[in-house]
């Protein structure tokens, strides 16, 4: 019985190359000079601190645009209102997700069911586990899951076997 894993995993290491281009980016600019703005990756998150909206704004998007350059995923991206951080500055953060939750793991189970393929899929330690008798009920499984527009995860196969 061929099976595959379905997993939502973030790059750390190219999140970290992104933010230290997009740092280097923005710094170089001419509005930045003499700007404390800053971007740090924290423990689940992310956050951009700048001395007022419009900078927090830029860096934001200088950084989402060397994610999506380096290939994370940026369909969960869901960035928090921006805030004051206290000392004149504003800070903006959006959650890391890794893994795939339960709540996410039924929605995606509901919809391989809706489709009526002959497919199995079992919940397990944050990844779902998607097993056919024929890899092309799987394929076209996961082109659905990775088009959909209902999953805020970027999803990936991992452990594909036949």
């Amino acid at each position: 019985m061929a099976s595959f894993d379905l997993v939502s995993k973030l790059d750390m290491m190219e999140l970290k190359n992104a933010v230290e281009t997009a740092t280097k980016i923005f710094t170089g600019r001419f509005d930045f000079k003499g700007s404390n703005a800053t971007i740090e990756i924290l423990k689940d998150s992310v956050e951009v601190k700048a001395e007022d909206e419009t900078k927090v704004k830029a860096v934001m998007d200088i950084l989402v645009t060397q994610m999506g350059k380096r290939g994370i995923g940026l369909k969960g991206l869901e960035k928090t209102d921006i805030k004051p951080t206290g000392m004149k500055m504003m800070k903006q953060s959006f959650p890391l997700k890794n893994g795939i939750d339960k709540d996410n793991a039924k929605k995606i189970q509901k919809m391989i069911k809706d489709t009526g393929a002959k497919v199995n899929a079992s919940y397990m330690d944050e990844k779902l586990r998607i097993e056919a008798k024929k890899i092309d009920d799987l394929q076209s499984v996961y082109q659905m899951l990775k088009q959909s527009t209902e999953i805020k995860l970027d999803l990936s196969m991992e452990n594909m076997k036949s």
